[in-house]
């Protein structure tokens, strides 16, 4: 009997132990009541016109900055963004964040403490989350929201998302139901993003599935969910690979296209109001609403390495593309359906597009060549007319994280753009622009007068290239212009031994040193018989990158410029207002004095930079 009892308080303790185990990793460790943070709103908010800010000036209504997150899954570290109802999502890694569309204000958020978002989509007044828990990817959750509240819908476990954009996060969903997908990527499910119950489900053609990890393998509308598919041509193991496009209705699960594709990669998939297109690394093609293909554009690099920006008004495709063999881009406007080219023109590489009201909004990295700004393009669709004006920030499009995004609503017109700052993990930088005040100036200056700008090569005295040990050095001005603008003085100056440029006419060595008059349209000659000791500056250039119209508005700028280096450290002895020391080495100066921004630029010896910055300074500070 004893070792009776023995073995019953044996079993029992580890029944026990068991049940205290499930119950701790059901009621603790998986609790929401921890690992969930999440607000709610009851607050109304005002619905948007279709309409973006009038031609002109631009100026910042409001801003925030997310941070990346990079979590356990490579890749899905972005940051998204989509206006709708009033509202502004903001998707990262993080957890979701909704804002006031018109003023910034925080409506409501939802996070999972130990997770990651990986995905996320929205249909009508529903957005769904798709978490997975940190180092356990077989753990994971689709959590539903009411769109405007915040409220809970339903959370689903087990349920994967069909075909996750890597750049977006976002998956297709549309007529109130989320399209999900089964381990193999053989099957789409539709599960109702009102009570997160599946509706329907279809099996993908023979030998095909999903491209899962693509950088936008999929895209969605309402009424309308488009998939790269991997197929293997007859359905078998050793047939030849090709991607296939499938259009599924969301609503009931049918397929209303199947379009074979020229490639065997993942293809690249945006779906616009009744148009898609799709680059497949062979070509950007255009589907119309019934699958029917009436434009395409031939080149393996036609998009670069990011899709094609494009967007549809007024009946017409409004597409950016590089043309094959052409190292610029072109814009295209192209009738829908009948694929006629309306017009076509050169354009700078616009990293987005966006329209509303009938113009096509266009984010270039760059306002000019030289100058600090990114630049807007309003174009008219009808005729490619185009207005151009200079954002209130820089930007650089190849830093990692956020894709550069661009959309217009309520008079705003709303641009996300990549930063490294903070360091080493830098964030998505979101902006809501609205239309600024108008200055004596043009537009494309911010208003400011074009006679407000200094002459680049003023702002070092034959007395400060001296003492650099810069005699005998050319001054090699460079201009610039901003749209039809431009600028009469030069806006960098680039500082040249003549020893080195002997087949121009300099100096060479047993040359007279004394002083020599330029020729008319020569650069001038800098010369000086006192040299102080200590080695020359080399490869010295001073170049004013922005005149903005306050120097609030300069000190942005600047502070936009260091956000996207990897590397800037904040100089309190140049002189200037504010300045920075950029990269690696102190060999490149920011400064900003007043309402100037000026680089200087010098590779050695170390510490010049700074010291010529400093005189650049004073020149600011006390102009002759």
């Amino acid at each position: 009997m004893g070792r009776v009892r023995v073995a019953l308080g044996l079993a029992s303790a580890t029944v026990a132990v068991v049940l205290c185990v499930v119950l701790v990793d059901q009621y603790v460790l998986r609790a929401e009541w921890w690992q969930v943070r999440h607000t709610v709103t009851g607050e109304p908010v005002t619905p948007q016109r279709e309409v973006g800010p009038p031609p002109g000036p631009l100026a910042v209504s409001w801003e925030r900055t997310t941070r990346m997150r990079h979590g356990a899954v490579g890749g899905y570290d972005g940051v998204a963004y989509q206006v709708a109802q009033g509202q502004v999502v903001t998707a990262s890694g993080h957890g979701l964040e909704v804002r006031d569309a018109r003023t910034g204000g925080d409506r409501w958020s939802y996070r999972r403490s130990g997770w990651t978002l990986l995905g996320w989509t929205s249909t009508r007044s529903r957005i769904v989350a798709y978490f997975e828990r940190n180092g356990d990817r077989s753990d994971r959750v689709l959590v539903a929201f009411d769109a405007l509240s915040g409220g809970l819908l339903w959370r689903r476990e087990g349920e994967s998302p069909a075909a996750v954009s890597r750049t977006t996060l976002r998956w297709p969903a549309g007529s109130d139901i989320v399209l999900t997908t089964d381990g193999g990527h053989r099957t789409l499910f539709g599960v109702s993003a009102v009570t997160g119950n599946r509706m329907w489900r279809r099996a993908l053609p023979r030998g095909c599935r999903l491209f899962e990890g693509g950088a936008h393998p999929s895209d969605g509308r309402e009424d309308l969910a488009a998939f790269g598919m991997d197929c293997r041509e007859g359905g078998r193991r050793d047939g030849r690979r090709r991607s296939r496009l499938l259009a599924v209705d969301p609503a009931k699960g049918t397929v209303r296209w199947d379009e074979r594709l020229g490639s065997k990669e993942s293809p690249e998939v945006a779906m616009l109001d009744g148009v898609t297109l799709v680059s497949d690394g062979t070509a950007l093609r255009a589907f119309g609403e019934d699958g029917d293909q009436f434009g395409v554009w031939k080149g393996d690099g036609v998009c670069g390495d990011l899709m094609c920006p494009g967007v549809l008004t007024t009946g017409r495709l409004v597409v950016v593309y590089h043309p094959e063999g052409a190292d610029g881009a072109r814009m295209e406007a192209v009738d829908v359906p009948s694929g006629r080219v309306e017009w076509s023109r050169d354009v700078p590489p616009y990293a987005a597009l966006a329209q509303a009201g009938g113009h096509v909004f266009a984010l270039r990295p760059r306002l000019s060549e030289g100058l600090l700004p990114a630049g807007v393009d309003i174009v008219e669709p009808g005729d490619g007319r185009t207005t151009t004006a200079p954002a209130p920030f820089s930007m650089d499009p190849d830093l990692p994280g956020a894709r550069p995004w661009l959309a217009a609503a309520g008079g705003l017109l709303y641009a996300a753009v990549p930063q490294a700052a903070p360091r080493p993990d830098g964030a998505a930088r979101l902006l809501a622009l609205r239309g600024g005040p108008t200055g004596a100036g043009p537009a494309e200056l911010g208003g400011v007068p074009v006679a407000a700008w200094p002459d680049a090569c003023s702002l070092l005295t034959e007395t400060d290239l001296v003492a650099a040990r810069m005699d005998g050095y050319k001054a090699v001005p460079s201009r610039a212009s901003a749209g039809p603008v431009r600028l009469p003085r030069p806006v960098s100056c680039t500082y040249e031994p003549r020893g080195e440029r002997g087949e121009r006419g300099e100096r060479r060595s047993g040359e007279d040193d004394g002083e020599e008059s330029p020729k008319p349209g020569q650069p001038s000659v800098l010369k000086s018989s006192a040299r102080p000791a200590g080695p020359a500056v080399r490869g010295l250039t001073v170049s004013v990158r922005w005149v903005a119209e306050t120097g609030e508005a300069a000190s942005r700028m600047l502070d936009a410029l260091q956000a996207t280096q990897a590397q800037a450290r904040p100089r309190r002895d140049i002189g200037g207002d504010e300045a920075y020391e950029i990269g690696p080495t102190a060999g490149m100066i920011a400064l900003r004095v007043g309402r100037y921004v000026v680089v200087v630029e010098a590779n050695r010896p170390p510490g010049a930079a700074a010291r010529i910055a400093r005189s650049v300074a004073y020149r600011l500070h006390h102009p002759a």
